[in-house]
């Protein structure tokens, strides 16, 4: 099968974006790209239902919720089933046409890659209403700019994570970085209602959420917005490509410009030793020049000293710290992290375009962006090769594709085993499908460089990162790639933040939005009901975007203390 390629000649982005929001807005259904066989259900749909489309009537045979497919066309077995232009799956029996697309009918499929003749001529968007703008971030001596200025506080080894914590315990509260939740849940109550001999009915029924206000001390720090407490359970006892591997990744976060220091806690013993983590920074920047204090605790008289100089170094970083204030900078100093997670139906239909929209916008204004989860660009791999500047970009993201997918299948759990269960009930039943949807957040622009894990962005343009498809493996690597910035698309909701850099929330659809309130900061809803199109929702999403670099608006991810961190072992992770 001839998939109809974005980047054939004759293609146009934005006829595309147009030609979805026209369906969208006269129909209950949409056709993704005109070489699909297969139809989306804006709605829900009954059996016997009659929908109109594209000059045919198709009665639906049996119920199709929202965001599900259905049969354009009767499929024999084996017929191939395309959307998004691409081959995403075929048909394991006869498929009637009004059919809903499933796990018992349809089984993944994708079709093969290669480096060949490439086309990086692309739609570049209009810029004209972002070329003067700039964000308000903080400069770092190697040129890179930070949207937050954080302390990172660090562990080479799981045996430092007690006294991490210990740290953590001793410096928020008193320096003002104690964040936490607009409520409490009253546990004394329940104790109460127990010694009083209630029953276990009273007991569930009991109302012990209260309203807590939080009490924000003075910052004697204004200039920092943190400290951050990086624990894993890495450093030792895996294989020394682990602990490297480690080391990178860490080397990443010291190195991403949103932090302004660090403070190392090493054991002494461990595969990841101190001196392994100063030679990839050298390696990764020769002219390296934050503070870093490096502690090893086998060399300290007690456990005691041995936190109470972490502190005090760490005190001692902070006031370094606070001596750097926010500044204008252009916009292309920003680097943009392309993620989702809890995906659904709408994913490649609404926020994953905005945010691809977002991202060209950004290519065109010289910034830089990162898309990863390697296991969710299944079957749109020629098209990304097709995109690449030059061959040998384009034969590392190939090549990297092929080893990955390899160990997955070696392990006994290939790529077609991606789909989560939440994923396939809102519709998303084969990782092509998922793929397809996923890739639209790297928008059209030309890619510009390929990274294997933990290598850094050093190029503007769009990125490929090798990572797993698993939220939070992923996102922890494009901020250690470089990222000072996520924006994460969701369609079922999930309160994945990192550390140091903001996670942007954005939902696929409007009930998401207005259910999990308290975790989105923007709904792409609006591009389902035909309020805003992919170009007016990615514009401002880029508008949001740069108010969060200025420090000017905060994630709710950031807000809650969200700040998930997890080191990708290079065994298989889907």
């Amino acid at each position: 099968m001839t998939a109809f390629n974005e980047m054939d000649p004759g293609f146009n982005a934005s006829w595309w974006r147009r030609f979805n929001l026209k369906i969208i807005m006269k129909n209950t259904v949409l056709k993704v790209h005109p070489a699909d066989n297969i139809i989306v259900a804006l709605q829900d749909f009954r059996a016997g239902e009659r929908v109109a489309h594209d000059g045919q009537v198709i009665e639906l045979l049996e119920a199709v919720p929202t965001k599900h497919k259905f049969a354009e066309k009767d499929f024999a077995e084996g017929g191939e089933i395309t959307m998004y232009g691409v081959l995403i799956g075929k048909a394991t029996r006869p498929i009637p046409k009004g059919t809903r697309i499933s796990r018992e009918n349809v089984v993944h499929d994708s079709e093969d890659y290669h480096v060949g003749e490439r086309r990086t001529d692309w739609h570049v968007p209009d810029i004209s209403k972002f070329k003067d703008h700039s964000f308000n971030g903080f400069h770092r001596p190697d040129g890179k700019v930070g949207t937050r200025n954080y302390w990172l506080v660090i562990p080479l080894v799981f045996c430092e994570n007690r006294n991490i914590e210990v740290m953590r315990d001793a410096l928020l509260e008193p320096l003002g970085y104690l964040t936490g939740r607009s409520f409490s849940v009253d546990v004394a109550k329940l104790l109460q209602l127990h010694g009083s001999g209630v029953g276990e009915g009273e007991l569930l029924a009991a109302d012990i959420v209260r309203d807590a206000a939080e009490v924000q001390r003075s910052r004697p720090f204004p200039n920092v917005d943190g400290i951050k407490f990086l624990t894993h359970d890495g450093g030792c006892g895996g294989t020394r490509q682990d602990s490297e591997a480690l080391c990178r990744l860490l080397a990443g976060y010291i190195l991403n410009p949103n932090t302004a220091g660090a403070t190392v806690l090493s054991l002494g013993c461990q595969h990841a030793q101190i001196e392994l983590l100063r030679e990839v920074i050298a390696a990764f920047a020769p002219n390296f020049s934050k503070p870093v204090f490096y502690l090893e605790q086998q060399k300290s008289k007690s456990e005691r000293e041995f936190i109470a100089d972490a502190v005090k170094q760490t005190f001692v970083g902070l006031a370094q710290a606070n001596q750097t204030v926010r500044k204008p900078s252009r916009l292309d100093k920003l680097v943009v992290g392309l993620e989702c997670g809890g995906s659904d139906g709408f994913s490649g239909i609404s926020a994953n375009p905005a945010l691809g929209y977002a991202s060209d916008l950004l290519a065109a204004l010289g910034g830089t962006t990162i898309l990863s989860e390697f296991p969710e660009l299944n079957a749109v791999e020629q098209n990304l090769i097709d995109r690449c500047m030059t061959d040998e970009i384009a034969k590392k993201f190939a090549q990297l594709m092929r080893s990955y997918s390899q160990r997955a299948q070696e392990a006994g759990s290939g790529f077609d085993m991606n789909p989560s269960p939440g994923n396939i009930r809102d519709g998303l039943i084969t990782d092509a499908m998922k793929s397809a949807g996923a890739a639209k957040k790297g928008g059209t622009s030309p890619v510009t460089d390929v990274l294997d894990y933990t290598e850094q962005a050093t190029r503007p343009g769009l990125h490929l990162l090798c990572t797993p498809g698993n939220d939070v493996e992923s996102t922890t690597a494009e901020v250690g790639s470089g990222a000072n910035l996520v924006v994460f698309t969701t369609g079922l909701g999930t309160p994945t933040g990192n550390p140091i850099a903001p996670v942007v929330k954005m939902s696929t659809n409007t009930v998401l939005a207005r259910r999990m309130s308290d975790l989105i900061d923007i709904d792409a809803g609006t591009v389902i009901s035909g309020e805003d199109s992919i170009e007016t929702k990615g514009e401002e999403l880029l508008e949001l975007m740069i108010r969060i670099a200025s420090g000017e608006a905060q994630t709710h991810a950031e807000r809650l203390g969200q700040d998930d961190f997890i080191p990708w072992k290079r065994g298989v992770s889907l």
